[in-house]
């Protein structure tokens, strides 16, 4: 019996830190994006047509190796677009289609993207993992 007592207040105590830390961690962020919608060999050329690596590095996009903007490396990854918006397709078309929308006084320009030119580049963002 007491060898049982003594084992008994470890194990109070390990069970009394492993409530307090669950309770004390943070939300976990939104699950990464999926876009089934858009064709993402589309979107990497229309990043390389609008000029997006004039500003941006994007992988496996000829020239996108600028360094104004964020790089969009891993991109399908991230839990929110630019600080603001839940990473999901419908954000991100948002987003590159009018930036200034999102957050006034944005670096990033009005481009003029379509809606589905917005689409197919959002599928290709997605794929950067």
């Amino acid at each position: 019996m007491t060898v049982e007592l003594r084992v008994l207040p470890p194990l109070l105590v390990s069970l009394a830190v492993t409530v307090v830390l669950a309770a004390c961690t943070r939300v976990p962020p939104p699950p990464p994006p999926e876009s089934r919608e858009g064709f993402p060999e589309r979107g990497a050329r229309l990043i390389q047509q609008y000029g997006c690596g004039g500003c941006h590095t994007v992988p496996r996009v000829p020239r996108a190796e600028g360094l104004v903007g964020p790089p969009l490396t891993r991109f399908g990854a991230r839990s929110y677009i630019a600080g603001e918006l839940p990473n999901n397709a419908e954000n991100l078309r948002r987003w590159i289609q009018d930036p200034q929308s999102v957050e006034p006084g944005t670096a990033m320009p009005d481009l003029g993207v379509s809606e589905t030119d917005a689409r197919d580049i959002a599928a290709y963002l997605f794929t950067l993992e």
